[in-house]
């Protein structure tokens, strides 16, 4: 692809994040910028005192600052990728301000990583000495809708890392290196509309610029190379075409939900493009992102002494409708069954059971070469998550443990946090993948088995 053609969506991204910051230093003029004293002391002569306590009385600005040190180590020796999974810190902002007509959040994280510190910066893959996670004004234009626009972190469904009606990006090289969970979920550049009344409640996201996964593709994590038919790293050398068209390459996302006594009933839909590049172009074997389009459903409730789940979701691959085609993902249905419950004092358990069917599995079969790898027409999973606290509180750990019996791979996600007070916390954690071949969906990860120390200090 053409480099003006990659340059040109990361200008138009700054431009829009530079049209914010203007927007909302025109919401703010004239006031003074102040800190809830419960997150942040900020000190200032006696003769601002009364334009703070004037400014207070109408507005609210909440400041949090963190520190965050990671250091990760491979389990075993590693000859795909760098010497270490993780070496990195972070200087974590947080700011939120609210006046009478409008909200607006930023949140960044400035970071040094050894590991990427060559890597030019690139907001939309997370890469460099910047992420930045979220930058949004949010306002109320009639009693019935809120609005919020810009960068934001959207997310639904009911599922425990198992996302089906939940197509907004992951960052998943986060999620096998030994960041902290919530850094699986990827920012959206995008306008959410909500809309409430009696019957039902409907959300609306927009993302005029496809944002696709912060995917795999062999710069922290190795993974299975269809094009070569190998494991790979570093060395993928994977080339990549990414839809980058502003209102060409866009996404439309919706859910409608409403509570029925003490249940949840939400349904979905979605049209865009599969997350990852599961796609390749059969004219000069570039992995692409095909046209994908999803309808689904989801229910949560109480259930004897816990709380069940239910999601279902059917993916329409738009470019290959017959599965005739060996280069793009056949249409699949996919559902989800989840229960959780108090085991004992201080101790939840939770699992799951997952499935995935493949559609016109056997135009599936008929299309792929003799010598490509067949995928089963039907993935089960099953999935448990223990998590616990002791000493009041102060340790917390969990262990998120998966596995496919027909695949015959998974994994096992674990951590251990130690609260010493309302600042200071240590933490360790591992990630184990395993896999009776390369090919399948958990096994291509099999040589990503690591360990990780982090330290975190929060003002």
């Amino acid at each position: 692809m053409p480099l003006k053609l990659l340059i040109i969506p990361q200008v138009i991204k700054v431009i829009f994040v530079c049209f914010l910051f203007g927007v909302l230093s025109l919401a703010n003029a004239g006031d003074v910028l102040t800190a809830n004293t419960n997150n942040i002391e900020i000190f200032v002569d006696s003769d601002e005192e009364d334009d703070f306590a004037e400014f207070a009385e109408d507005d609210w600005t909440d400041i949090e600052i963190s520190l965050d040190y990671r250091g990760g180590y491979w389990r075993n020796k590693q000859t795909y990728l760098t010497d270490r999974p993780l070496n990195e810190a972070r200087v974590q902002f947080e700011l939120d301000k609210a006046t009478d007509y409008l909200s607006y959040s930023m949140a960044a994280d400035f970071i040094y990583d050894d590991v990427t510190a060559a890597q030019g910066l690139d907001l939309e893959k997370g890469k460099g000495w910047l992420d930045l996670r979220g930058l949004n004004i949010s306002f109320t234009p009639i009693a019935f809708m809120d609005v919020k626009v810009g960068r934001q972190i959207v997310t639904w469904g009911t599922g425990d890392l198992i996302f089906i009606n939940d197509l907004f990006p992951k960052d998943w090289n986060s999620f096998f290196i030994g960041r902290k969970e919530n850094y699986l979920k990827a920012p959206s550049d995008a306008i959410k509309i909500a809309l409430f009344n009696d019957i039902m409640n409907l959300d609306l996201v927009y993302t005029p610029l496809f944002d696709a996964d912060r995917y795999i593709d062999g710069q922290r994590t190795s993974f299975f190379n269809p094009q070569i038919n190998q494991i790979t790293g570093t060395n993928s050398g994977l080339v990549i075409d990414q839809p980058d068209q502003f209102f060409e390459s866009q996404e439309f996302a919706l859910r409608a939900y409403r509570n029925v006594a003490n249940y949840e009933l939400a349904s979905y839909g979605y049209y865009g493009y599969w997350k990852s590049p599961t796609g390749i172009n059969s004219q000069n074997a570039e992995l692409i992102f095909p046209r994908l389009s999803v309808f689904g459903a989801s229910l949560r409730g109480p259930l004897l002494t816990g709380i069940a789940n239910a999601e279902f979701g059917q993916y329409r691959s738009a470019d290959d409708i017959g599965g005739t085609s060996p280069f793009i993902p056949n249409s699949e249905f996919r559902g989800l069954l989840g229960y959780e419950q108090e085991a004992m004092p201080d101790l939840t358990v939770a699992v799951q059971y997952y499935f995935r069917i493949k559609n016109q599995y056997d135009n599936y079969l008929n299309a792929i070469a003799a010598n490509m790898f067949a995928e089963n027409e039907i993935r089960h999973e099953l999935s448990v998550r223990l998590t616990g606290m002791a000493f009041s509180q102060k340790i917390r750990w969990t262990v998120f443990s998966l596995y496919a019996p027909r695949d015959e791979d998974g994994f096992m996600r674990s951590s251990l946090n130690y609260q010493q007070n309302d600042h200071c916390s240590y933490s360790m954690g591992g990630m184990l993948l395993f896999g009776e071949s390369i090919n399948t969906d958990k096994g291509q990860f099999q040589n990503n088995d690591n360990i990780y120390i982090a330290l975190r200090y929060a003002y």
